[in-house]
């Protein structure tokens, strides 16, 4: 999936192949499934990307941002 600068997404959780820590680690900044997250930046390389939600902002690997279910909202 292409990530665009600007666009919104919805979590809908996470691929069974995602890594536990991982996971409980975006679990627990509210990266819930259901949450809304906002792309505000992609590196002009294409990695890292900076997303936001409801509680924080944080900045993702390309590949941990794949292990993320997620459908874009228009």
């Amino acid at each position: 999936m292409a990530i665009n600068m600007g666009s919104t997404y919805r979590i809908l959780g996470y691929r069974p192949s995602v890594n536990f820590a991982w996971r409980q680690k975006l679990l627990t900044m509210g990266m819930l499934p259901g949450a809304v997250i906002e792309i505000i930046r992609v590196a002009p390389m294409g990695d890292p990307v900076q997303i936001r939600t409801r509680r924080v902002s944080l900045v993702v690997r390309q590949r941990d941002l794949a292990d993320i279910l997620l459908e874009e909202i228009v």
